[in-house]
């Protein structure tokens, strides 16, 4: 009992951490976007964040020593290649969000997952409590204060973020069905270069005369910082924990959404950006929209009392 306490302690942390890095995480993801295209940014930093990980993977083997099973080899490459081209989808959306709406708006719609998450499991015969219902209604009202101008239309910016939501929903069910059964590291490496494989196809397909302008900014501090962020610690680093802390902890979407909360805070404090008073507002909604979802069905019963 008390390790499986523990358990759930370091997860809680693990996921923490992983929010905390998230969010700072956007500013720079910004920065990447002021200097090149979605795919050629994300094929060059989830090399960068799968090449991290193959080192520390090869370190660790040379430690152990230990061989592992052909079933569990087949799992975590299998994870891994589901993960990747979710990951893919969900990443080159919000790349390309980025360039059109602001980092605290991204933040907090990328969030919007969380909500997601639960409606999609009812597909997989999952019950679905009120609050669930009572949460993607305040996350609705939220979005619309958030996006939605006085001329009511929403940006093409907020609208791809939110697409980005619906894949990152659909990688966290993936997190959720692999991550127990295989090596969470191996898994996340793999996951990194098949994103950053597709992205290579996407970026020679699409962005092709981009190529020399990516190369020239290569030459420059502000895109490596960018990459470094986002490629060790973004990906290397946060990802990583989240496909470890997720094991054994049901609120883990609950500890994530705080990511959204983090990016606004680093948009303001690192790029001096604020949110107007109605995008606050609307920003608010969804956070109290993401910890409802999160709540259990039987938070508010009475509980019984044994004599």
């Amino acid at each position: 009992m008390m390790k499986m306490k523990l358990i759930k302690i370091r997860n809680s942390m693990l996921l923490l951490l992983t929010s905390i890095i998230w969010g700072v995480a956007f500013v720079f993801q910004s920065k990447g976007a002021d200097v090149m295209r979605p795919f050629t940014f994300n094929c060059i930093r989830f090399f960068i964040g799968g090449s991290v990980l193959l080192v520390l993977i090869a370190a660790i083997t040379l430690l152990n020593g230990k061989k592992e099973k052909i079933s569990d080899n087949k799992m975590w490459l299998k994870g891994g290649i589901f993960c990747g081209i979710a990951m893919f989808v969900a990443t080159n959306l919000q790349q390309l969000g980025i360039e059109y709406t602001t980092v605290g708006k991204a933040g907090f719609i990328t969030a919007f997952y969380i909500v997601i998450v639960p409606i999609i499991s009812i597909f997989f015969k999952k019950k679905t409590s009120l609050f669930i219902w009572i949460s993607v209604a305040l996350a609705l009202i939220g979005l619309y204060f958030l996006c939605i101008n006085e001329s009511l239309s929403i940006s093409m910016g907020d609208l791809l973020i939110f697409l980005c939501a619906l894949a990152f929903s659909v990688h966290i069910l993936i997190v959720d069905r692999f991550s127990p059964l295989c090596d969470g590291v191996k898994m996340s490496c793999v996951q990194f270069y098949v994103c950053s494989a597709l992205s290579c196809v996407f970026m020679l397909v699409f962005e092709n005369n981009e190529i020399p302008n990516a190369i020239n900014a290569l030459r420059g501090f502000e895109a490596w910082q960018a990459l470094i962020v986002t490629g060790v610690f973004s990906c290397g680093v946060a990802y990583t924990l989240q496909i470890i802390g997720q094991k054994n902890l049901t609120v883990a979407s609950l500890i994530l959404s705080l990511e959204s909360v983090m990016c606004a805070l680093s948009d303001w404090i690192i790029c001096g950006n604020t949110m107007s008073s109605r995008e606050m507002f609307g920003a608010g909604l969804m956070f109290a929209a993401i910890v409802l979802s999160q709540l259990p069905s039987g938070v508010f019963k009475k509980r019984t009392i044994h004599n």
